[in-house]
């Protein structure tokens, strides 16, 4: 039986929404709701229903520079609307709320995983897909992103010390909530029931095998997402998901969580890489333990190395502070650096580059027009 296509209103517009939406309502355009992304087109939801569509050739060459330009999953568009047309035409976007972002795999630009998100539940699987260096970086992004994290370690029936590694991440997640799933035997869920809540956008991250879509599986109550076996040797999956798709969760799919209906939840392809597209602020704020320490130093300036009265090397060598939660702290800290002088230096760039088409089209006008003789 086909899924009921959702009205606006179920898939979050607000007044809110239709305050900023005015400009575009005066060019004819109408709101929709981007729920999946392909290579050149989106799947979008609006008052008529569910359509394909594409960017307009003027939206093509204003964001073709930047890929955080294009549309993704969870974005409200403006739309033209053509009932005879194959596809769609978005025109604009509105702005954002919190969204998930990474640099892109060129390492050159940020790229926008999903938009106008509430929570982000980072899903990690308790075989060999644990890896708290790895649930770190997914929090910084959550956090730089303004989103709410929520850790959650699934196929907690897999191992014995499930509880001991969930106290072992809550001591690396600051005032993230960390739960514990076990999604075979559908065991920990009624724990979702504090995030999950209608109007609400939830987006899943993690590995690939982490078990995203069989939560999203379960969590739908019917099995909408493929699902491939974990390989035993390594514990890793295929990619079972190859696009970001949002799915609505149906208001009588599950009974005995009937809150969870009207929420809608993004799921993503697996990743075992995420670089951060983040501040060095962000970073600080995920190891707030590592800040607070740093402020204790004698000099301001401290660079933990070999300074007298270093609070951080002194936690370090009294064994309060995690050698390796300070190591990915330090590489996580390296990155967003990185990024800041890589950004700074590509400013820099195209604001010569602008000054110099400036130059050229100032020569280029005959001196008569400039007040020449």
């Amino acid at each position: 039986m086909p899924q009921k296509i959702p009205t606006l209103k179920e898939l979050g517009w607000t007044p809110e929404l239709a305050e900023s939406f005015k400009d575009f309502s005066s060019e004819n355009l109408i709101p929709a709701r981007v729920v999946a992304e392909h290579r050149s087109a989106y799947d979008i939801i609006c008052a008529n229903g569910a359509y394909l569509a594409e960017v307009s050739g003027v939206f093509r060459r204003a964001a073709k520079k930047s890929k955080a330009q294009f549309p993704a999953v969870g974005d409200w568009a403006a739309l033209s609307f053509n009932p005879g047309g194959q596809r769609q035409t978005i025109h604009g976007l509105l702005p954002r709320k919190a969204v998930l972002s990474r640099l892109d795999p060129g390492g050159k630009e940020e790229q926008v995983l999903a938009a106008n998100i509430d929570i982000v539940f980072i899903v990690q699987g308790l075989d060999d897909d644990y890896n708290l260096k790895r649930m770190e970086r997914y929090l910084a992004a959550a956090r730089a992103g303004g989103a709410t994290a929520v850790i959650i370690l699934n196929k907690s029936d897999l191992v014995s010390d499930a509880e001991s590694k969930a106290a072992e991440v809550r001591g690396r997640s600051q005032d993230a909530p960390v739960l514990l799933l076990d999604s075979i035997n559908r065991t920990g869920y009624e724990a979702l029931d504090a995030y999950i809540k209608a109007g609400r956008t939830i987006v899943l991250v993690g590995s690939s095998g982490a078990g995203k879509s069989t939560i999203i599986n379960n969590l739908m109550g019917s099995d909408l997402q493929r699902i491939a076996s974990v390989r035993e040797d390594d514990s890793k999956g295929r990619h079972t998901t190859t696009g970001r798709k949002m799915f609505f969760l149906p208001a009588n799919g599950l009974p005995r969580h009937a809150s969870w209906g009207g929420a809608l939840l993004i799921d993503t392809p697996g990743m075992r890489g995420l670089e951060l597209w983040a501040e060095a602020d962000t970073v600080d704020e995920t190891f707030e333990a590592i800040h607070t320490l740093a402020a204790e130093c004698r000099f301001g300036n401290c660079s933990h190395s070999n300074e007298p009265g270093c609070a951080v090397r002194a936690a370090l060598e009294a064994g309060t502070l995690d050698g390796a939660h300070y190591d990915n702290y330090l590489k996580l800290r390296a990155e967003t650096a990185f990024l800041k002088s890589k950004m700074d230096v590509s400013e820099r760039l195209k604001r010569k580059d602008r000054a110099k088409k400036i130059s050229k089209e100032i020569k280029d006008v005959p001196k008569r027009k400039r007040g020449g003789i």
